[in-house]
């Protein structure tokens, strides 16, 4: 006994020589989860107005405007509109990407915009001049896709027909939430009123230039507008320049022949998902920019353009796709490009794993397309 009581004399002197204080408001942190510190910086005020993970999710933690309110109401300005289009009855695989806004704004739930300075590009697409908000989703029907798609037509029309909030740049952008890939049709026709025919850069595995007749199998002219064809229906409309781009192919075609010369004669040239293998991401940025170069650009990113390991939660996942850090490093490397609209598509969040890794790398892939209109404000062709 008489020998235990040096080591408890020097752990109550050790004890007692080490003060543990704890701050006044425990495990917050400003900005994360909403302190204000302007109050005092010993007994900050609790701001609850903003905290994340709490209330109604909106895309990044960014202002939710009514943007498709009834005439005579105000709506508050904007440069760049997050729009959900929860449609996916074009779908000739798995459904549930009608799921895929809400999914891709909780994938978001971790971004915020006084929190995302980039290591890598060294800007925060949020505070460089620009508003962006999000709009919410689309009323879109899903027992009729004729009827939707003339919804979604019309909210295109009505957000892009607002004034933007830049003086400068009268016309905002969207950035689309899908939704599956039959979604982008109707942004293309919105984009096509502002800026005229645009060059389409199409992070795709699949083609989407099929021919109706062989996509649809020539059933009905409603059969034939799906998310397989609606860059065909694009070029048919005049939509599209024929300086546009797929990239990541890989998923096999149903005629060796047409289905190649089709793609060719919608406007489009190839790179495969093995490229990058051959050109690495510098050789994929620097052809997607010469293809592209002296028009204005619509990036269409559907999410099994990754390899299913990496996006598990999408209606035709495709072995064989690229890592998520690739995607996002041939994006980021796209900067300087006129980005007049741009979507991220095809996330059915059902079957995402519990880790959300495809909700994540969905939000993420939106964060980079918002980076690239923030760095290069763009003229309509009424400014």
């Amino acid at each position: 006994m008489s020998n235990s009581i040096p080591w408890l004399a020097a752990l109550a002197v050790t004890a007692s020589a080490r003060e543990i204080t704890f701050p006044p408001v425990s495990g917050i942190q400003h900005p994360m989860a909403g302190v204000d510190m302007s109050a005092s910086p010993i007994n900050p005020g609790l701001d609850i107005s903003s905290a994340m993970y709490a209330g109604l999710s909106t895309y990044a933690n960014l202002p939710y405007v009514h943007c498709l309110a009834g005439e005579g109401e105000e709506v508050e300005p904007y440069d760049i509109a997050i729009l959900g289009a929860p449609f996916d009855t074009g779908v000739t695989a798995r459904p549930g990407a009608r799921f895929g806004p809400k999914g891709i704004r909780q994938g978001s739930t971790r971004i915020s915009p006084d929190f995302s300075y980039s290591v890598y590009t060294r800007k925060n697409a949020f505070q460089q001049g620009l508003r962006a908000v999000d709009c919410g989703d689309v009323p879109l029907t899903f027992l009729d896709n004729t009827i939707a798609l003339k919804q979604l037509d019309k909210a295109h029309k009505i957000i892009s027909g607002r004034t933007a909030n830049a003086t400068a740049y009268t016309v905002p952008r969207i950035v689309t939430l899908g939704g599956d890939h039959t979604t982008t049709l109707s942004a293309l026709r919105s984009t096509y009123n502002h800026w005229g025919e645009v060059s389409v850069i199409h992070f795709d595995s699949h083609l989407d230039t099929w021919d109706p007749d062989v996509l649809g199998g020539g059933l009905s002219h409603y059969a034939g507008i799906n998310h397989g064809t609606f860059l065909h229906i694009a070029h048919e409309e005049g939509l599209i320049r024929n300086t546009s781009m797929h990239a990541g192919i890989r998923a096999p075609v149903s005629n060796k022949k047409y289905d190649l010369k089709n793609d060719k004669a919608c406007g489009f040239h190839i790179l495969k998902a093995r490229d990058l293998d051959k050109i690495g991401t510098a050789g994929f940025i620097e052809k997607l920019k010469e293809r592209v170069q002296g028009s204005k650009v619509y990036i269409s990113v559907d999410i099994d353009v990754l390899d299913p390991a990496f996006a598990p939660a999408t209606g035709t996942a495709e072995v064989g796709g690229w890592t998520t850090r690739e995607l996002l490093t041939i994006l980021d490397g796209l900067t300087g490009i006129e980005l007049i609209g741009a979507d991220v598509v095809e996330v059915a969040p059902i079957y995402d794993n519990p880790g959300e890794t495809t909700l994540l790398a969905a939000a993420e892939v939106a964060h980079s397309l918002i980076q690239l209109m923030a760095d290069k404000p763009v003229k309509s062709l009424k400014d």
